[in-house]
């Protein structure tokens, strides 16, 4: 090294290097690294390989419909990565970009020469058409889960309301239970139930919130799916029990399940089995009835099967279904000597010829999609990413919904036993201090961890990298990333049909039509 360069060397470290500070430990030096060959999400590495040896990675940039015409633009991988680390990050916000631009590992291990600016990303996705962006994403969305689909699942469909406080396209004042007032959209989601992995997701105005806006959606993403691949059942909550939508479905010969909204006609319903018996078991303390129910406004008789439970205690009622409050009647006979029983009812509506006890259990089972919202919203930023044209809010939700599916699946290579959510899955499996080195060509990530389980993760994540590798290794005559992805499909198939309680798996298996 030349004296020139020696002096600057010198002169950078004094620059860097603080005089010290004061602590309970003592005066300690404090040094300042501008260029950063260290990373907080030191672990993401196995996540990389994941993506790459699968290949999802790698076609999600080839069909990005991204263009530039200016040589000094940022490619697609910076601009793909860049909000791939912020996603990661649960970032809600573009501005939240700035936190990750000092990573000095892993934009490197995705192909990005850097991470670019918030403003970038904002232009960049600009730049995306919006049929030509809905259809890309639409499409990596429904591949990420299309090889999974050939057990029987069940297609939760549902609506949430994200409150906004801008000016945004969409933003609507509507039915908004927790901002009563406030603009809002609303997110129409497919998800697959048990494995809260995301089918599909529309961002509209806060306005069409109701189930008839969800209706083309759904129908949409049936259509989609060939024959072997269709859900053994669709499922609500009483938004969705609406004649067109129950008759589309019936054309297409698409079991259902929904919860009917407790209308004069329906209560009157309830009113008219109260007394009989010939109750019959539904399952953790409800009991439920049969019957046939033609509403205002169908066009046919349906099956509807009233489910009740008693409710102890003085206090009767406290609860709320979409809005409404949850019906209960009180029974006295006093001339018997009996006290007063309350019972909560909820009535549900089907095509099906499931038995009442499995119709319970199976309606009981959809509380966990609202676990999936609560997820996406709260800890992956969902909702997020907003801007004043909805066309990029659009992108945004499929965005981030596709990310949640990979690491979603990738966490679950990682951890077979049970679903982690990413409150926990991020500091166990993502978050270590790693620092990269480079010698004789061959780079280095030392990985210092920050979490108590850090042994554990270190053997979750080495045990995945093998099994990737083994399948890479099985797949080299075809020398396709496809064939890998594939291998790790048949492998979740296994993993996840152990979500589902045994009961449920059964029961869909033994009724592939489910129709009465």
């Amino acid at each position: 090294m030349g004296e020139s360069k020696v002096k600057l060397a010198k002169h950078r470290e004094k620059l860097l290097t603080c005089a010290g500070v004061q602590t309970m430990a003592g005066r300690v030096q404090v040094r300042w690294d501008t260029e950063s060959t260290a990373t907080p999400m030191g672990q993401l590495a196995y996540f990389i390989e994941f993506l790459t040896l699968t290949g999802l990675w790698s076609r999600w940039l080839e069909s990005c419909p991204l263009r530039y015409s200016s040589p000094n633009a940022p490619t697609k991988a910076e601009v793909m990565g860049t909000w791939l680390l912020s996603i990661l990050s649960g970032h809600k916000r573009y501005s939240h970009v700035t936190a990750i631009r000092c990573d000095g590992v892993n934009p490197g291990l995705l192909g990005m020469g850097k991470v670019i600016s918030e403003d970038a990303l904002r232009n960049a996705l600009k730049r995306i058409p919006e049929t030509e962006g809905t259809a890309w994403l639409d499409t990596h969305l429904s591949d990420s889960m299309a090889l999974l689909l050939d057990a029987p699942w069940i297609l939760d469909t549902d609506t949430t309301v994200k409150p906004l406080y801008g000016h945004q396209e969409g933003a609507v004042i509507s039915y908004n239970p927790r901002k009563p007032g406030r603009p809002s959209h609303s997110y129409h989601t497919y998800l697959m139930a048990g494995t809260r992995l995301v089918l599909g997701v529309e961002v509209r105005a806060g306005n069409e919130h109701t189930a008839k806006h969800t209706q083309s959606g759904l129908l949409q993403t049936l259509d989609d799916l060939p024959p072997s691949k269709k859900p053994q059942l669709v499922r609500g909550d009483s938004a969705f029990g609406n004649d067109p939508l129950m008759t589309d479905l019936e054309a297409r010969r698409q079991p259902y399940l929904f919860k009917l909204k407790l209308t004069k006609n329906v209560k009157r319903h309830i009113s008219s089995l109260f007394r009989q018996s010939g109750w019959t078991d539904a399952g953790q303390g409800w009991e439920g009835m049969d019957g046939n129910l033609a509403l205002t406004g169908w066009e046919t008789r349906r099956r509807v099967v009233v489910i009740r439970r008693p409710l102890t205690g003085e206090v009767m009622m406290s609860a709320e279904d979409n809005g409404q409050q949850v019906l209960a009647f009180i029974e006295a006979d006093k001339k018997a000597g009996k006290g007063i029983t309350g019972y909560e009812y909820a009535v549900l509506v089907t095509n099906t010829d499931y038995e009442i006890l499995s119709l319970g259990q199976l309606y009981r089972d959809r509380a966990d999609a609202e676990n999936a919202f609560d997820e996406l919203k709260n800890q992956w930023g969902w909702g997020g990413f907003t801007t004043h044209d909805l066309h990029r809010c659009q992108l945004a939700s499929r965005a981030v919904a596709l990310v949640y599916n990979w690491w979603s699946l990738f966490v679950r290579l990682a951890h077979p036993e049970a679903r982690r959510e990413a409150i926990t899955s991020r500091p166990w499996l993502m978050s270590s201090v790693g620092r990269r080195t480079e010698h004789a060509g061959q780079t280095t990530i030392t990985l210092t961890g920050l979490h108590a389980h850090f042994e554990k993760a270190r053997a979750a994540l080495m045990r995945v990298s093998a099994l990737l590798q083994g399948w890479l290794a099985e797949a080299a005559e075809q020398l396709t990333s496809t064939t890998v992805w594939r291998r790790v499909c048949d492998h979740l198939k296994y993993v996840l049909a152990g979500i589902a309680p045994p009961c449920v798996y059964r029961l869909l298996e033994n009724n592939a039509a489910g129709i009465g």
